[in-house]
């Protein structure tokens, strides 16, 4: 790897995934609000988001370095999950996502002083059928308010709650590291 990586993300998930393909990097973040214009449909909202988190180091990167950015939103029945407010909402998105298939999609930014790429996966996650006690007891035990859509795949609800995926695991979890892998070496 020619140059020096750098994520930009506060996300333990994502930390932990990057150190499993073995890069070294730093880890810096800049605040960004993140918002998106309604219009946006889909793969384009993480894709957008991720480039608007990239577009915050552009004038504080040094040639060698390479910024990787990332966004995960969860897509369900034509609309965008994000993470929950509070309890409330997050046993709404749960319900909502209960005995049925939804994607997740997550976009990747890579970008040094010179080139900018974006790239995103999708997959397919299913659910069975959860009782109002099973997601109370989740949420109350895992507090999943950093996560899109209410919940993480690697914690008790992926568990018990998903008995099947179409697609890359590790893309739910928030980086799709095979992909990723791949992009980095032509990058």
């Amino acid at each position: 790897m020619k140059y020096q990586l750098i994520l930009a993300s506060k996300s333990p998930r994502r930390q932990e995934l990057l150190k499993g393909l073995g890069f070294e990097f730093e880890i810096k973040t800049k605040e960004i609000e993140e918002v998106f214009p309604p219009a946006l449909f889909k793969e384009e909202i993480p894709v957008y988001l991720s480039n608007l988190k990239a577009k915050a180091f552009k004038d504080y990167i040094k040639e060698d370095e390479l910024v990787i950015t990332s966004d995960t939103i969860v897509w369900n029945e034509n609309k965008q999950l994000g993470k929950p407010k509070s309890r409330a909402e997050a046993i709404e998105m749960l319900q909502s996502l209960s005995g049925k298939q939804h994607e997740v999609i997550t976009a990747v930014t890579l970008m040094t002083t010179i080139k900018t790429h974006s790239f995103y996966e999708i997959t397919k996650v299913f659910f069975k059928e959860l009782t109002l006690d099973e997601i109370e007891y989740y949420i109350d035990n895992y507090q999943p308010f950093d996560k899109a859509g209410s919940y993480g795949i690697q914690e008790w609800i992926g568990f018990v709650g998903i008995p099947k995926i179409e697609g890359d695991y590790f893309n739910v979890v928030g980086l799709p590291l095979n992909r990723l892998n791949e992009e980095l070496k032509r990058f």
